[in-house]
């Protein structure tokens, strides 16, 4: 890797830990002298004081692959006392003895070695170097008449077994020999030892030895052996040579002895000497995350660590313990991910170990559902669950198991800054608790969700291009996270997995007001369960008080996470469910039916008040009486302090209805919102009237596509209404009698309803003298601030009230009169002329307005008059409709109407889809954009525009400069293409069943199509004028046919970037910020038309189509020709009809060769 410090660990989570704390108290005659022994974590990849490791170090030194294992080995060792009782091991013994009066030599002493040697390998002393600590006899072994008792001794640096007392003796004289007196008071218990490989040091020297900076773990072995059994893994950086040691001991105090001895010793030695890890290794383990997608500089933290074998059986043989053998591996912490990366192969330097060789195990963070450390040895267990699963366990171990924990612990706070409880258990000692800090917060939109919806991605792998999600900021209750259908238009719906994870992404985070899940399918979690466990089930809410309710192990995974995102967060006071579920409710039979989850979820949180959502919306789920029955309870209680719950299209009968109004009545102090829309319930005035009664603060009511009694009573009292400070009225596909209708009059004239906004009265059998009235009744001495909602209503009959009350401009602000049809056009032009003299409406939506006929010339001047006269709308909707069984549009005299605009100075938005304006209507809309400086918005797709009408209309952005919005066209170049399809298929089809030529129709349908990929007349050299010639008739290829539709679409996207730069440059003048540069993607004067008759020929750029043919595709069937002759030489100059082609086939191919060097040229 080219830049070394990229690979080191950055600390974020806090400052260092503090050095591990020995296992036992050392006298206090062996702590050495201030300044000479400096206590350091425990190595780690991750550690910021080691210079190796550290940010802003220097970067680790590369191991030399060549250092091999005698290097370890000192250069006098043939003078060592056991091959000849030399000098050299008496002073080794000495010098070990006066370790405590010089500490200085003791902590500069090191094996002799090569000064290429790595800092692992030099930072080792000598094996006599060091106090001796503890030591004591291993069982007699080998042949029956050549047996020898070996002797095991732990110094401060090394771990040392010797072939026997006597040699230990002579190296250490504090260890009596074999034959004293002191032998016999020895209370050292026999035990044994075994080794997986060969040693460090050669047998020959009659010892062997583990320097203590080796080892990685010491623990109890569980082998089912009678023995207190010890375990001690170590590795060799330098070779790559892991081993284990296995001491097995009859006496457990004895067992306890050594293993508290061995453990202090190695933990000491590593505090005392800092050992990185070798480089390669650090890249190999990079590697193996990269592999993962988790590697992150910034996140990155290894250990080494000892996976344990598991228990075999009470009883075992030495071929079971041969196979309860542990291997020493790399437990990395990546940024969203814990993995356990095997070790290099040995027979391999680390630098060129293949990927091929990484078979870990990996595990997401959040995942994590246990994490226990014995506080006798080095074991602990990580215990990870996937949704759906069991649990899965790491039997591991390390000297560094605290710091492991605490970066553990840290990860997972990281990626769950906001979660005030881990969902995981953590069995750890007390003095580790108090080594915790909290993350440092960091700055991160929406409190770092997008970090712990990632995370949950990572771990339960799912591609998070699938999760789509908006923030709407622009509503009440803001913000409000919006979960939107998934990425995948496939597959439209989320699975179990993928709703999980959002699900306890948004738990905890108090960004949001308001959740919605509005239109998402949830019926995948409804009635599932997750049996393996239970970590995720709501038992407190954020504040720590218990969550008391029955059987929640057992509810299904939809009400935990529902239960979840209700207590945990206080922020949170609105959930959208409308129409999540698709299910059917089935209250008859003999099995109960469910429910729909979300009331049993919610309502009993909201009735013990565990949480402060206030607002249910459960619009479009059918409603079982087992849910009714959860509403009631929680809303008779007035402590819910309910804003609203919205119930409309839930299936409610008669008896629901009045149940559900009987209850909110209770919720007269807090409830704003009342929505009943869609039921099968009828509404009977006199018991609704009851129950309005007892509501003070509505200020929403939605009673749209319900039914009620028959009878003369009005829906509402006026009294009730004038108590209100109602902002939203709904009431559309309802049946309204006369008498509603004049309390609606009354209560718009009162004071009371200024606070109205909308009033929606679609489809409800309006005439055009009810409309009169409301507007005659809402009239102030300035326009109405609200929406009026009147489409699809009667509104010819009594049309002349209508007309005079518009042309009076008693209209409010914002009128929408969608879908009218008339039958007299007559009454549609004076509808259009009282619109051009009204001065109140700023707002106006006529659109799918159905004529008998096309629209005819008085009618068209009639809107162009009110196109250029009008001075008050600022937004027009005239937009057609293209539906299977109903077409509604102007006709083409649209696009005379439209040239109004040119003299129009107070519109900014114009809506005019599905009008079939075409090539006339794409020049009539260039000619208005080059004129108008006041419009902001065209929407003007769906219009049949080919890409030469597309062309067109882009150009005449080079000289408008206020223009900030222009569609893309996108379906009207589908179906360009899709009908292009259609000709082509079609003129292949006729050239295989007939020799005749193609009819006049199919040529010019084709031509046009391939006109737009080929700019300015076609032209040929030969002509004919009589009939078709036999050789003539030739079919096209596929591929000449792909390389046509990919012209366009090409050409279609280079329109769209020279549109959008037009656009830019708009916007920013607009916006006072630094013009941008409008020359990018735009084409040279001589291809940008500037005149009306220029654009009618305007065309692709002189790369065009039939040059890609005739140099990219083999000629098959002469395609030069054919495109540019069977299908195109039909129409000349001015659109006349020619005959193409030439007697002889070599001119044919001339002329379709110079056809293609003529538009080139021009």
């Amino acid at each position: 890797m080219s830049d070394r410090r990229r690979r080191k660990s950055l600390s974020i989570f806090r400052p260092p830990l503090a050095p591990l704390t020995p296992i036992d108290d050392e006298p206090p005659d062996s702590a050495p002298p201030p300044g000479t022994l400096k206590k350091r974590r425990p190595i780690s990849f991750a550690q910021d004081q080691s210079p190796s490791s550290s940010p802003t170090g220097s970067g680790f030194e590369r191991t030399n692959s060549k250092s091999s294992l005698h290097r370890l080995i000192p250069k006098d060792r043939q003078r060592n006392p056991q091959k000849g009782g030399g000098p050299s091991s008496l002073f080794g013994s000495l010098r070990s003895l006066a370790s405590l009066q010089d500490e200085d030599e003791k902590l500069t002493r090191t094996a002799s070695s090569p000064s290429s040697l790595d800092s692992t390998t030099s930072a080792i002393p000598d094996v006599a170097a060091g106090m001796l600590i503890h030591h004591g006899p291993l069982p007699e072994i080998g042949p029956m008449f050549r047996r020898r008792c070996p002797y095991l001794v732990l110094t401060e640096f090394h771990l040392i077994q010797f072939k026997s007392q006597s040699r230990a003796s002579k190296m250490f004289p504090t260890i009596p020999g074999p034959h004293s007196q002191s032998r016999s008071n020895m209370r050292h218990s026999r035990l044994s030892s075994s080794s997986s490989i060969p040693d460090l040091q050669s047998a020959s020297d009659g010892h062997h030895s583990v320097p203590l900076l080796h080892v990685v773990a010491v623990y109890k072995l569980d082998d089912g052996e009678p023995y207190f059994s010890i375990e001690i893994a170590y590795l060799n950086d330098t070779t790559n040579h892991a081993s284990t040691m296995t001491l097995q001991i009859h006496d457990p105090a004895e067992s306890d002895t050594w293993l508290t001895a061995i453990r202090s010793a190695a933990s000491k030695a590593r505090i005392t000497n800092s050992v990185t890890f070798p480089q390669g290794l650090v890249e190999y383990t990079a590697r193996a995350l990269e592999q993962e997608q988790d590697y992150d500089p910034n996140h990155f933290h290894m250990f080494k660590v000892v996976q344990r074998a598991n228990k075999i059986g009470k009883r075992s043989s030495t071929d079971d313990l041969s196979k309860l053998t542990s291997k020493i591996c790399i437990l990395a912490i990546g940024m969203y991910k814990v993995h356990l990366v095997p070790l290099p192969k040995s027979t391999r330097t680390s630098s060129s170990t293949s990927l091929s060789d990484m078979n870990g195990a990996s595990h997401g963070t959040v995942t994590l559902a246990s994490v226990n450390i014995q506080t006798f040895d080095d074991s602990f267990q990580l215990w990870f669950r996937h949704p759906f699963q069991p649990s899965s366990a790491l039997h591991l171990a390390a000297l560094c198991v605290h710091e492991i924990a605490v970066w553990l612990r840290q990860a997972a706070e990281y990626l769950r800054p906001e979660w005030t409880e881990q969902p995981f258990a953590w069995i750890v000692p007390q003095t580790l608790n108090e080594e915790l800090l909290p993350v440092p917060a960091e700055e991160e939109e929406n409190r770092a969700f997008d970090r712990t919806l990632t995370a949950y991605c990572a771990a339960y792998g799912i591609d998070t291009s699938n999760i789509r999600y908006t923030v709407n900021y622009m509503c009440e209750d803001a913000p409000k996270f919006e979960l939107l259908p998934t990425g995948n238009p496939r597959r439209p719906k989320y699975n179990s997995i993928e709703l999980l994870a959002v699900f306890r992404a948004l738990r905890y985070n108090e960004t949001f007001s308001a959740i919605s899940f509005g239109q998402i399918s949830l019926d995948v979690l409804n009635g599932l369960c997750d049996h393996y466990g239970w970590e995720h089930t709501p038992w407190t809410t954020r504040s720590g008080e218990p969550v008391e309710l029955e059987e929640q192990q057992k509810a299904c995974l939809l009400i935990q996470e529902v239960r979840g995102l209700a207590v945990k967060s206080r922020r949170l006071r609105r959930l959208d469910f409308s129409s999540a579920l698709a299910r059917r409710p089935s209250n008859a039979g003999s099995t109960p039916d469910i429910g729909c989850g979300i009331c049993e979820a919610l309502f009993p949180l909201c009735a013990k008040q565990y949480t402060n959502v206030d607002w249910v919306v459960l619009s479009g789920i059918l409603l079982s009486n087992i849910d009714i029955d959860y509403l009631y309870a929680a809303a008779v209680d007035k402590s819910c302090h309910f804003r609203a719950v919205e119930v409309g299209y839930c299936g409610l009968t008669d008896r629901n209805l009045q149940a559900i109004l009987q209850a909110l009545s209770h919720q007269g102090a807090t409830l704003e919102c009342l929505n009943f829309s869609g039921n099968f319930a009828r509404l009977e005035p006199l018991s609704l009237h009851e129950y309005l009664n007892e509501l003070s603060y509505i200020r929403s009511i939605d009673l749209s596509n319900t039914y009620r009694t028959s009878g003369r009573e009005p829906l509402f009292e006026l009294s009730i209404l004038t108590r209100w400070k109602l902002q939203e009225l709904e009431l559309s596909r309802s049946s309204i009698n006369a008498e509603t209708i004049l309390v609606l009059a009354d209560y718009l004239r009162h004071p009371q309803s200024s606070s109205l906004k909308n009033l929606r009265l679609n489809q409800c059998g309006l005439t055009g003298g009810n409309v009169d009235d409301l507007l005659q009744a809402m009239t102030r001495s300035t326009p109405r601030e609200l929406h009026l909602h009147i489409s699809d209503n009667h509104l010819e009959q009594e049309h002349e009230r209508l007309i005079k009350a518009i042309g009076q401009s008693l209209t409010p602000t914002h009128v929408t009169m969608e879908m009218l049809e008339y039958k007299e056009e007559t009454n549609f032009r004076l509808l259009v002329q009282a619109w051009t003299s009204n001065a109140s409406t700023r707002y106006l939506d006529m659109s799918k307005v159905s004529l008998p006929f096309a629209a005819g010339s008085e009618t068209v001047t009639a809107l162009e008059r009110m196109l250029a006269e009008n001075r008050s709308l600022e937004f027009l909707n005239i937009a057609g409709e293209e539906a299977h069984l109903e077409v509604a549009n102007f006709g083409v005299g649209l696009n005379r109407a439209l040239t109004g605009l040119k003299r129009n100075t107070t519109l900014k938005v114009l809506h005019v889809e599905h009008q079939k304006l075409g090539m006339q209507g794409a020049n009539t809309l260039a000619s208005i954009l080059e004129e108008n400086s006041t419009l902001r918005g065209l929407h003007c797709a769906c219009n049949g525009f080919s890409l030469q009408a597309f062309t067109v209309i882009v150009c005449s952005l080079v000289n408008n400069t206020t223009l900030l919005y222009l569609p893309f066209m996108d379906e009207d170049r589908a179906a360009a293409i899709r009908k292009f399809d259609r000709e082509f298929e079609s003129s292949k089809d006729t050239g295989m069943r007939s020799l005749t030529a193609p009819t006049k129709a199919t040529v010019n349908t084709v031509k046009r199509s391939i006109g737009a990929a080929m700019p300015g007349p076609l032209s040929f050299a030969n002509k004919h004028t009589g009939p078709p010639l036999p050789h003539q008739k030739k079919q096209y290829t596929e591929r000449e046919a792909n390389i046509v539709l990919n012209s366009i679409s090409e050409r279609w996207d280079k329109e769209i970037a020279i549109m959008q730069g037009y656009l830019q440059r708009n916007y920013n003048l607009t916006h006072g910020l630094p013009a941008a540069s409008s020359s990018a993607g735009a084409e040279t004067e001589n291809e940008r038309p500037t005149t009306s008759l220029s654009r009618t020929t305007t065309g692709l750029s002189r790369s065009t189509t039939l040059r890609l043919g005739s140099n990219d595709v083999t000629p098959v069937g002469e395609p030069s020709r054919q495109l540019g002759m069977d299908m195109g030489a039909r129409m000349g100059n001015g659109g006349e009809e020619v005959a193409g082609g030439a007697e002889e086939e070599d001119d044919d191919n001339e002329a379709a060769l110079m056809m293609s060097k003529k538009l080139d040229i021009e």
